[in-house]
């Protein structure tokens, strides 16, 4: 037996009093005897041996009727359980992520654990809760039931390591309470183990809800598969989750205007390809109709007009047809200008320059250039054969990038292809093992390997070339090289003029850090804003003289087509996702886990806590012990002679 207040059993001292009144009372008198009631003596005995025995009960109920009223007000109880602790502290951790819009038993994953908050813990009860994106600290849960009701999912989830961590750092400083953390989650499986680190001050409980889906169908990515001048394959990647499903209908809108649909057989994977126009402004829209997950069952994207892509050609005496043949007037602005010919002012205007076989690159020149890759322009430099090495030296050291050490005379072939370099990531559908090697007679050597895209035979590099600058080791002119006629050059060059233009890409995903470039010129004090319907942000944003890159990460949080604005006029419209690491529908086990408590509904574990608090009161009892000692006290004192 245990008391609420055990510092009142120090008034079982006040039965002293009692005692001390009993004794007191009883003091020896002396004795007078009158002849003439001597024949009282054996009545008067008698009677003094009643009188001593009512005094001696009397007193032994006055003192458990005290004493019953004292352990009354200390309230005295038995705890219902070994673990008894009357301070509590609960943290709960609410996951809302996507995945928690699984359905339940009662709905779905996160509104079964918010019904079971509202409905089972007292309202006036101090919690903490958190999510993957709020946090409310000290509460109750009246103050937070509006909070609660209004919940909605958040795209992006704290992996499980974090809540923990996290949800211990919400707890008090109050050292006598018995810590509780509660995670409800459906502990999706993230692909590392799952392990929570042993910490005897915290009792961990895992809330598990257990989902009835049997399936899910995602959108999971689109890009462009093939591209003319007139139209585009949109090639769409469906998944699935656990059962195949048949006939499952994918709907492309433009806005909200239905262009075509088309259906696929879902196993794992599936794929769909849809023709669009090109060179059309297209505010994409892609849609499933699924019964699982509700989030990743749309999917946005966006094509803004292209604008042209300057290209700038700076020659001496070689010929630059080649170029004028790969950079086509519909989707770039090619000019060429000898050396001597040259405007300086229209190198900032350009995406790409091409020095064509230049044999000295002076100063005023390599000045422009430096700008104008600072600027965010890209440079392709192709020495003649009769180079003057210092000044190349010069400038290919301030754009970082290798320097010729020595012309090589020996014929050369060129054999192998990087296809993780940038350049080249996407230029190929497939390897290429079989085309005829092109061959160089004279070639330059360079002071590295890195950054290389083409090499020799030798494995010594033919063409290098890092974020903005590409080098070839040799002139193409036809009396050195045959490359220019060679499968190689147009995949090489062409993707080096697209690269040189920064466009937005079909879509962005939130909640990962994007680097956004608008192809805009803008006043010095103008900003670019990223609006909604309903709402308008100013993003990190970097000015350059023909483009702003914009940063995001932590907006949006909203799936949709965002518009890009100066001021009012829309400069072009961008497309943000989900991301679908959420659509898996794989958990772990967590009955692998040690010195953890695993419920699979919340009610059962706030309510295994609150019998942690539940005692067997019995201030009840000595209250009735009392009120009997005192019914027996007035009987005693009326009927016992």
């Amino acid at each position: 037996m245990q008391f609420k207040n055990p510092e009142l059993l120090y008034a079982l001292f006040l039965l002293v009093i009692p005692i001390l009144i009993h004794l007191f009372q009883l003091r020896r008198f002396q004795k007078v005897q009158f002849t003439n009631v001597k024949f009282l003596k054996s009545v008067k005995l008698q009677t003094r041996k009643s009188s001593q025995l009512k005094k001696w009960i009397t007193l032994l109920t006055r003192m458990l009727l005290l004493a019953s009223a004292i352990i009354a007000f200390a309230q005295p109880f038995i705890p219902n359980t070994e673990d008894f602790n009357e301070a509590q502290e609960t943290v709960i951790y609410l996951d809302n992520s996507f995945s928690m819009e699984a359905k339940g038993s009662n709905g779905t994953l996160l509104n079964e654990a918010i019904q079971d908050i509202i409905n089972t813990l007292p309202e006036d009860e101090t919690i903490s809760l958190f999510t993957n994106d709020k946090t409310f600290r000290n509460t109750t849960v009246k103050a937070l039931k509006n909070d609660l009701i209004q919940l909605t999912h958040s795209p992006t989830q704290l992996n499980y390591d974090a809540a923990y961590r996290k949800g211990k750092q919400l707890f008090s400083n109050q050292g006598a309470a018995t810590r509780n953390l509660v995670l409800v989650s459906d502990f999706q499986q993230k692909g590392n183990l799952l392990n929570f680190e042993a910490d005897y001050t915290v009792q961990l409980k895992l809330v598990q809800p257990k989902s009835t889906l049997v399936s899910n169908i995602s959108i999971d990515s689109i890009y462009v598969s093939n591209s003319t001048s007139e139209t585009l394959d949109l090639k769409v990647i469906v998944s699935n989750e656990v059962k195949p499903i048949d006939n499952v209908t994918i709907s492309l809108f433009n806005a909200d205007v239905l262009l075509t649909k088309s259906a696929v057989d879902i196993d794992k994977e599936a794929e769909a390809t849809f023709t669009i126009p090109n060179n059309k402004v297209i505010n994409g829209k892609l849609m499933i109709d699924d019964a699982g997950l509700q989030y990743d069952n749309a999917f946005y994207f966006n094509i803004n007009n292209k604008p042209k892509i300057k290209v700038l050609a700076i020659n001496e005496t070689a010929d630059d047809s080649f170029l004028n043949r790969i950079y086509t007037e519909d989707e770039f602005d090619f000019k060429s200008f000898k050396l001597n010919a040259l405007n300086f002012n229209l190198i900032p205007q350009q995406n790409l320059i091409v020095l064509n076989e230049l044999d000295n690159i002076s100063n005023a020149l390599k000045t422009a250039l430096i700008a104008f890759i600072n600027d965010g322009g890209k440079l392709l430099i192709i020495p003649s054969d009769k180079i003057d090495l210092n000044s190349y030296n010069q400038t290919l050291k301030n754009l970082n990038i290798s320097v010729f050490t020595k012309q090589n005379t020996n014929e050369k072939r060129i054999t192998s292809i990087n296809y993780n370099h940038p350049l080249l990531a996407n230029a190929f559908y497939s390897k290429v093992t079989n085309f005829q090697y092109p061959k160089v007679d004279k070639s330059y050597r360079f002071s590295s390997n890195s950054n290389t895209v083409l090499s020799y035979d030798d494995g010594s590099p033919f063409l290098v070339g890092n974020s903005n600058t590409y080098a070839f080791s040799s002139a193409l002119n036809s009396d050195n090289s045959n490359f220019k006629n060679s499968q190689l050059i147009i995949p090489v060059l062409y993707n080096l003029g697209l690269q040189s233009l920064k466009l937005s890409k079909l879509y962005y995903t939130i909640g990962q850090p994007n680097s956004i470039a608008i192809q805009t010129s803008i006043g010095q004090d103008d900003i670019l804003t990223l609006d909604s319907d309903d709402t308008s942000v100013i993003p990190l944003q970097k000015t350059y003289s023909k483009s702003v890159v914009l940063e995001t990460e932590d907006f949006p949080n909203t799936a949709g087509i965002l518009k890009v604005k100066n001021k009012e006029n829309v400069l072009e419209r961008l497309s943000f996702n989900y991301n679908r690491t959420e659509s898996n529908l794989s958990y772990y086990d967590l009955k692998t886990l040690a010195n953890t408590d695993v419920e699979s509904s919340l009610e059962t574990t706030i309510n295994n806590i609150k019998s942690n608090t539940n005692v067997n009161a019995l201030w009840k009892w000595f209250i009735i012990f009392a009120l009997a000692f005192l019914i027996v006290e007035m009987l005693l004192l009326k009927y016992l002679k």
